[in-house]
């Protein structure tokens, strides 16, 4: 096989059955944590409006950034060291690794914590411009501890590819996380908003250490003087991952920021609408993405051909799963930021369907990022986030200054379609990745549909344009349905995804791929 093609159909060897597999276990825990999504935002706006979502956005954001500097990259690197003490077969090993990841994520969480404490007043005053808000920020410590303890046991479940259990922690967070946050909110108004970023953050932590406890791996106790060169390995490529992430959750920062500066509180909670409604969806495919796909391709990191056909097979799902959505989305934007927030919401239906064509380039860049990171190429996965940041922040404050807040939305598509054209020579020359010709077709047509969709409500009455965009996310949902059937067997699939196509496809088709007694 060509290194730069992926084998059609269900030719022996792809790794479409797997992705499917994963993708529907993640897909439906990311369906329990969207109702629960739409029933806590639909809370917080009706109860605080756009200014409280606003508000609630950007403790968010401080709570993220602090988050991604604390965990000093131990969730994705830790990931990989998981993977390869898995993939090793040696139960011993990937216990040690395991115990490494608690104990260094435990004091990573507290240092993160109690800096976020001791630096809430200039935090306070960065973020808001006064320091009323320092309060708030330090117990955001809480919040930061408990994330990153379970950014280290989602590490352990992930790097041992126990797709399963992830998805139960997702479902344990976004119940719970509802329930909580929505009480706080209701009791206390604006001053709910950290209580339930908290608890939030508890419940994820108490999920992901039950779960990871449920691996029966044996236990293991690492003294002080083993801990240090074992937190030193997963350190020295974790800072990378940190900076990484750091520079992604703080563009996310700054623009929220340059919202709120130049366009005002109320502007910045029309973009977090936007954003939660756009990215709702291609979320899913990207959490299951990264779930069990980074694990997989660092198997794999040594096999050029192998490592160009998983990418290629995975980017092809991922494109077949995402077009529909995008296009949905993109037809029902007014629609669906009323049902999820409110009618006071609707300003933010063009900035939205910037956001979507962004998410589409999103869904393309991904998989191909995914060699450079692998293969442990520091530097130049850092480079490319770094210039995806700069470019974000940049074309922001420049849109938001000529355009409103759709500039905003405008700044985050042509940020993708800048890393689009960064990565892929980079790719080219670690691996001599190419796009398959089956991937050229399918982009093509599900990145042409959406460019159709919008341009459709810049230049047709809205009532043209939302049957136009209709007719295209019928045709797309049909295409992706027959591509995807025609690549795995539905048997790979959960029972209830099965009875689900049952009522899409022809009859008898399903039953006749159930799996044996």
């Amino acid at each position: 096989m060509r290194p730069d093609a992926a084998s059609p159909g269900r030719a022996e060897g792809t790794s479409y059955g797997q992705i499917l597999r994963s993708s529907a276990l993640m897909g439906g825990s990311s369906l329990v944590a969207l109702v629960a999504s739409v029933l806590r935002t639909k809370a917080i706006a009706m109860l605080l409006g756009p200014a409280g979502v606003g508000l609630a956005s950007l403790f968010g954001a401080v709570g993220d950034l602090a988050r991604s500097l604390s965990q000093m990259g131990i969730g994705s690197s830790g990931v990989r060291h998981m993977a390869e003490a898995a993939g090793s077969g040696d139960t011993a090993q990937a216990a040690r690794t395991a115990a490494v990841l608690r104990r260094v994520s435990g004091l990573l969480g507290l240092a993160g914590g109690a800096a976020l404490v001791l630096f809430s007043r200039p935090i306070s005053v960065l973020t808001f411009d006064h320091a009323g808000h320092a309060a708030e920020v330090a117990w955001l410590g809480a919040a930061v501890f408990f994330g990153v303890v379970a950014d280290g046991q989602a590490a352990v479940l992930q790097g041992m590819r126990h797709i399963r259990a992830l998805a139960g922690v997702a479902v344990a967070t976004a119940v719970g996380g509802t329930v909580l946050g929505v009480a706080s909110v209701a009791a206390w108004g604006e001053a709910g908003i950290v209580p339930s970023l908290v608890a939030t953050a508890f419940v994820t932590c108490a999920a992901a250490a039950w779960q990871a406890r449920r691996l029966g791996l044996p236990a293991q106790r690492v003294e002080m003087q083993a801990l240090w060169p074992a937190a030193g390995a997963l350190l020295k490529l974790g800072i990378a991952f940190m900076a990484s992430g750091l520079l992604v959750t703080g563009a996310g920062y700054a623009v929220r920021t340059l919202v709120l500066r130049l366009s005002g509180l109320e502007a910045a909670g029309l973009y977090q609408g936007a954003w939660m409604v756009g990215g709702v969806y291609v979320g899913f495919i990207l959490q299951a993405m990264s779930s069990d796909f980074y694990p997989r391709l660092v198997a794999a990191a040594n096999d050029d051909a192998r490592t160009n056909r998983l990418v290629n097979e995975q980017a092809q799902v991922s494109l077949l799963l995402a077009g529909p959505g995008v296009l949905a989305t993109l037809t029902l934007a007014p629609l669906a930021l009323t049902l999820l927030y409110s009618h006071r919401f609707d300003g933010a239906a063009e900035v939205l369907r910037w956001l979507c064509l962004g998410m589409a380039m999103r869904v393309v860049t991904w998989p191909m990022g995914f060699i450079i990171v692998a293969r442990g190429h520091r530097l130049l996965f850092l480079s490319a986030d770094f210039i995806w940041a700069l470019a974000h922040v940049a074309a922001a404050w420049l849109g938001l200054h000529h355009f409103g807040l759709a500039g905003a939305g405008m700044a985050f598509f042509a940020s993708y379609v800048l890393h689009a054209a960064v990565v892929y020579p980079i790719v080219r020359r670690l691996s001599g990745f190419r796009w398959s010709p089956g991937n050229l077709r399918t982009g093509g047509a599900m990145l042409g549909m959406a460019g159709a969709c919008f341009v459709g409500f810049v230049l047709l009455p809205t009532a043209w344009a939302a049957a136009f965009g209709a007719a295209l996310t019928a045709a797309s949902t049909v295409l992706a349905l027959h591509r995807l059937l025609a690549l795995a067997p539905v048997a790979v699939l959960p029972s209830p995804v099965r009875r689900l196509l049952a009522l899409f496809t022809a009859p008898g088709r399903v039953a006749a791929e159930e799996p044996r007694a």
